[in-house]
């Protein structure tokens, strides 16, 4: 036991009480002190007595998520108040009643958006999904709620050490499938990127001290190529009289590590691992004329790529953010990117939201793309009666803000996500536009509904009154409102159908004496391999699962061998470890030794093989599947199904092997094949299963598939072959069985 010296911890927790008034004092009103002091007491009380898995007392934690509040991303008196009494409701004894009546509606309100729904759900559905959607309902009232959360995330993921493996596997994935994108879609990038690294950390822990140290060993000589590079620009910026700042900022090691992902590449060949920014302090109606006067003079000096000209001033982007961005060529013939901003737009960026409201009055009063944005969401969530994890998904699309701005007919612009069809203007317009829309005029053209639109397109829609929305729409439209309002067009006739299979299925059912419980569907969804109960009755009812379907379903035995496996009996991460503790010390699922404790199978979609970072998932009728950490379908199963998440790693002995993917690039030359098949043949003793050769203009490209026993075992084989003449590459692929 730690020895605990509870006046050292109180003095402690004054003193961070004290910062965060420090840090708020200058925007506190009259009276906000006393609210934030009575505030910062109910939560000293209601959480008295309790400790963070790190053993600090607990209130620490909601006075960081306030001070995160102010700091990072400029929030006031309400949003410092919600942030220490955030989990009041949800672990102790206080009640959302209690806060109305202490603290008001508005943060009761806030209070009741952050508390998670506790209770029992059904089957197939995720209690994360739910929790995130009852979040985002408050956020049509108080986007406070959703700011709130992230910074709650935030502290959360600064503090993942204290947590076992298997929840920081859980809270990583959550963050980086929902809240890094929710940060990035309210202009908080400073947090957003964080949050991506941390992440990172957790799950690629390897890697991600690989790219440190790396970047980390290059900071002396890229701190002296910036001084050279900006040294000039100082000495003309000057001249003109500009008030400036020019700062040398460093890319995020997750964006490097997306970069060396994509390209397939090492860290060192990643060129941009920075970026310069120059931000000016000018009057608003100068800005514009400013940031390009700053543009003419980095292009004097360093010549630009074309290709890579970013003008976000002019047109920003929907969350709000403005600059100008270009890359140009230094004299060492290294590519940088300059980022041109001016104070205000800075400050927007670092602050998204909170600084995007700030300025709200100055700027043009027009509704900003980020308002805009919001009351589309509303609209999202006042007409979604789909499931959460269909909501979530559909939430998730309109994060990702690549754009494409387009013109009506009069000249307005409209702005939608990266990849949009005619139809989805024509949603954009109105819900009727879209169901009647039969197609287009381009810049004069006709073109079809699924037409994708291109920047400065302008569109005009052509309707019929006898048109009508089909399922083939959905297939090529992009936005959430018009992927929404299809549905429910769609909806309405397949409500009927699905009524109606519900009614053949449960006659069935009882026929072949089969118990027509939650449970039962559930079996049957994943027996047909669809995604709701809904689908499951809609399929009957459409015919396309008939009587026969569901006799041969009876008669179905799912593979579960051997009676003393309790596979049975486990449906979530809970029962998993009542079930292996009762059966050996720990509640760990070790891989090649539990094999006759529980039935587990190792995924097909990322094909682990020992010494990978593993989790083990309780599927519904599949027993319990291993997956790699960096699995493609590893963020959305821990996002959305974290319940169900076990602790997994390789037992120490395996004489077994495993099946794995090499990529390999090269020069073609005689006799190539035959030096790399001698190496993993003869010189390794490996096994191959199969290899497939492609030359085109002397240069060599070959996949793999061999046998290996280990991620060691891989690694020495890629050395090897990398050190074969004319071999310029060798990397491991994910392959699908």
């Amino acid at each position: 036991m730690i020895a605990i010296d509870v006046e050292e911890e109180n003095k402690e927790i004054v003193r961070k009480y004290r910062q965060l008034l420090r840090r708020a004092k200058p925007f506190l009103k009259e009276g906000d002190s006393r609210l934030i002091r009575k505030a910062f007491n109910t939560s000293m009380e209601a959480h008295h007595g309790m400790r963070r898995k790190s053993g600090e007392p607990y209130i620490f934690h909601p006075l960081a998520v306030a001070k995160i509040c102010v700091d990072e991303i400029g929030l006031g008196t309400t949003s410092i108040v919600a942030a220490l009494l955030h989990d009041v409701v949800e672990d102790t004894e206080w009640t959302i009643q209690d806060i109305e009546r202490d603290f008001g509606k508005k943060i009761a309100r806030i209070i009741d958006g952050l508390t998670k729904i506790s209770g029992v759900f059904e089957h197939g559905s995720s209690q994360q999904a739910e929790n995130f959607r009852k979040m985002l309902l408050t956020l049509s009232e108080d986007v406070r709620v959703i700011l709130v959360k992230l910074a709650d995330r935030l502290h959360n993921m600064r503090t993942l050490d204290s947590m076992p493996v298997n929840k920081q596997y859980k809270i990583a994935s959550e963050t980086i499938f929902l809240y890094a994108p929710l940060a990035h879609r309210l202009g908080l990038y400073a947090i957003k990127s964080e949050m991506e690294d941390l992440y990172l950390r957790y799950t690629e822990n390897e890697v991600y001290a690989e790219i440190v140290k790396k970047v980390d060993i290059t900071k002396d000589v890229r701190n002296r190529f910036i001084k050279s590079f900006i040294r000039p620009l100082q000495k003309e910026l000057n001249e003109h009289g500009f008030e400036y700042v020019i700062k040398g900022r460093p890319k995020s090691i997750y964006s490097i590590w997306n970069k060396m992902k994509k390209q397939n590449i090492p860290v060192e060949e990643v060129y941009d691992l920075f970026a310069i920014r120059i931000i000016v302090d000018t009057s608003l109606e100068n800005e514009k004329a400013m940031c390009w006067l700053v543009y003419s003079i980095v292009t004097d000096y360093y010549k630009p790529n074309p290709d890579r000209l970013r003008d976000w001033i002019s047109t920003p982007k929907a969350n709000g953010y403005e600059s100008l961005h270009t890359t140009v060529m230094a004299k060492n013939g290294q590519w940088v990117e300059v980022q041109i901003r001016s104070k205000r737009m800075d400050e927007i960026a670092e602050k998204g939201y909170a600084a995007h409201w700030k300025y709200k009055d100055n700027v043009n009063s027009h509704e900003s793309g980020l308002e805009q944005w919001i009351s589309k969401v509303r609209d999202m969530l006042e007409q979604n009666d789909s499931s959460a994890l269909e909501f979530v998904d559909d939430f998730r699309g309109n994060l990702f803000n690549e754009e494409v701005f387009v013109f009506t007919p009069k000249g307005d612009l409209k702005t939608l996500p990266h990849g949009a069809t005619a139809l989805d203007f024509a949603f954009d317009i109105h819900t009727e536009v879209g169901a009647r829309c039969i197609g287009a005029k381009v810049n004069q053209k006709l073109v079809p509904i699924n037409y994708t639109l291109k920047n400065g397109d302008q569109v005009e829609i052509l309707t019929s009154s006898k048109q009508k929305p089909n399922e083939d729409w959905l297939r090529f439209v992009v936005s959430s409102k018009a992927k929404a309002k299809i549905k429910d067009e769609l909806k309405e006739d397949k409500k009927f159908i699905a009524e109606e299979g519900k009614e053949i299925a449960l006659r069935k059912l009882r026929q072949l004496k089969i118990e027509p419980s939650n449970e039962t569907f559930d079996r049957l969804r994943a027996y047909f391999n669809v995604n709701t109960q809904f689908d499951l009755f809609f399929k009957v009812g459409q015919g396309l699962i008939d009587t026969k379907d569901l006799k041969s379903f009876k008669d179905f035995k799912p593979a579960t061998p051997i009676k003393s496996k309790p596979s049975t009996n486990i449906s979530d991460a809970k029962s998993f470890e009542k079930e292996i503790v009762k059966l050996k010390s720990n509640d760990i699922l070790l891989i090649g030794e539990d094999m006759d404790v529980v039935d587990y199978k190792l995924s097909k979609c990322c094909n682990p093989i020992p010494g990978d970072n593993v989790f083990g998932y309780v599927t519904v009728n599949e027993g319990i599947k291993i997956h790699r950490t960096t699995c493609p379908n590893a963020p959305e199963l821990l996002a959305n199904h974290g319940h169900r998440v076990v602790k997994a790693k390789w037992a120490s002995q395996h004489a077994a092997s495993f099946l794995s993917g090499l990529k390999i690039i090269g020069t073609d030359r005689v006799g190539l094949i035959n030096d790399v098949t001698s190496i993993i043949s003869d010189e390794l003793k490996v096994n191959m299963r199969s290899m497939s050769i492609d030359t085109d203009s002397g240069i060599f490209e070959g996949e793999i598939m061999l046998y290996v026993n280990d991620t060691r075992h891989l690694d020495l084989l890629i050395t090897k072959l990398e050190k074969v003449e004319g071999v310029v590459k060798v990397s491991r692929f994910d392959y699908n069985e």
